[in-house]
């Protein structure tokens, strides 16, 4: 007789076909896992990049496959409005909760960190309510991530939600942690002692999917051309253009460049900042600055190979807060990679280990400048080896099925 499927409900906020790269991570996470475990998803409705919400109940009940999806109905985000969040926030976490507690016989609940604190509360709340075991992958530490952009000046803030996230981190059944310098955060949340238990497992790109591909393919010179780029040396930045990392600060760079018609930066996505930043080209004449809305799925193996270098940033204080999931998908792709990143921080130490690419310490405006300048100047087989160094490190200890096999384990072992 067959052991019955232990039934495992993931609250993640993103999920398929939400174009988040956590929403992505997740979806490719219960696709691979929906034939070990019973799997519900509990989500918002797409509308992380705005895409059109079509539900109009509070909750609707779908299925991706094997998996069981709850959509969660809620209000609109204006990213630029503090109170305009807090109210998404807040509504996810309600109706998350009402959610989670209206499903039956849940053996084990799985959380991520978004929304901060929330995210974790959630799976706390459910532990004790469903009896069920919590895992706790924390993909960004918070409030030390909104403390180190100064958020709000609101100390009390900082100190509750701390006391609440360590409250979750506490009585979850296990953490998980997505890079070696978010442990140590971890580890000095609670002084080295009686820390929690607790496992390293990194994000991943499809590295099957996302491979090198040279501009000159039709799909990808179409695309250069559709945007007047096709003869130019293209710095990028794919992902969210938000709060944690510097853009509204590092868009001033490419006002050194504007007299550069060779030289075009290209900024995909969408985020808090992103009108800011579009403003301050617009200030200021560059006319080799563009911005474009995430990019499909399917599509984004091509974009992240149009670029000639890849923007992977943080801001100044985000060092074991949180890793840009954004590299695993530019080391696939095999491009070289300009890292405004701190030292020993997860992302530094991947391409440091890797070869593939240039780091430079945050709010260092003149590195950024000089390290532009020296990719520039690399000749193109120098630059290509340089980021295939990425793609070789990548298949050797990056692979998604590693990850994704690490979370098969725990989740069985639980």
């Amino acid at each position: 007789m067959k052991n019955k499927k232990k039934k495992v409900a993931f609250v993640i906020n993103y999920f398929y076909p939400d174009l988040a790269s956590t929403g992505q991570l997740m979806t490719e996470l219960c696709m691979d896992l929906q034939h070990d475990f019973d799997l519900t998803v509990i989500a918002a409705q797409p509308g992380y990049a705005g895409e059109a919400q079509q539900k109009s109940k509070l909750f609707e009940t779908d299925y991706l496959e094997n998996i069981k999806v709850v959509r969660i109905r809620l209000p609109e985000v204006d990213k630029t409005s503090k109170v305009s969040r807090a109210t998404y926030i807040f509504s996810y976490f309600v109706l998350a909760n009402i959610a989670l507690l209206k499903e039956k016989k849940t053996d084990i609940i799985y959380t991520i960190s978004q929304p901060p604190v929330l995210g974790g509360l959630i799976g706390t709340i459910g532990k004790f309510f469903k009896r069920s075991k919590h895992v706790y992958n924390i993909q960004d530490f918070n409030p030390e991530q909104a403390q180190a952009v100064s958020y709000t000046n609101k100390e009390f803030i900082f100190k509750t939600a701390k006391w609440v996230d360590k409250l979750n981190c506490r009585y979850a059944d296990h953490i998980i942690v997505v890079g070696n310098d978010m442990a140590q955060t971890l580890k000095n949340r609670f002084a080295h002692q009686q820390v929690p238990s607790h496992s390293i497992i990194n994000n991943w790109t499809d590295e099957k999917e996302v491979v090198p591909i040279s501009k000159e393919e039709t799909q990808i010179k179409q695309f250069l051309i559709d945007q007047g780029i096709d003869d130019k040396f293209i710095v990028m930045y794919s992902g969210n253009i938000g709060l944690y990392y510097d853009l509204e600060n590092i868009i001033h760079v490419t006002n050194h460049f504007k007299e550069h018609s060779d030289i075009a930066f290209v900024f995909i996505g969408e985020g808090a900042v992103k009108k800011e930043m579009e403003k301050y080209v617009v200030d200021n004449g560059i006319p080799n600055v563009h911005f474009l809305p995430y990019q499909p799925k399917e599509f984004i193996k091509y974009s992240l190979n149009a670029a000639d270098v890849h923007l992977v940033v943080n801001q100044k204080g985000i060092k074991g807060v949180s890793v840009p999931s954004k590299i695993y998908g530019v080391m696939a792709a095999g491009k070289p990679i300009l890292g405004v990143l701190e030292q020993e921080s997860e992302a530094q130490m991947l391409i440091d280990r890797s070869g593939a690419g240039i780091v430079v310490e945050p709010q260092n405006y003149d590195e950024i400048k000089g390290s532009i300048e020296l990719f520039y100047k690399m000749t193109k087989e120098e630059r290509t080896t340089m980021g295939l160094s990425g793609r070789r490190y990548l298949e050797e200890n990056l692979k998604r099925e590693l990850s994704i096999d690490k979370y098969r384990t725990l989740l069985k072992e639980l």
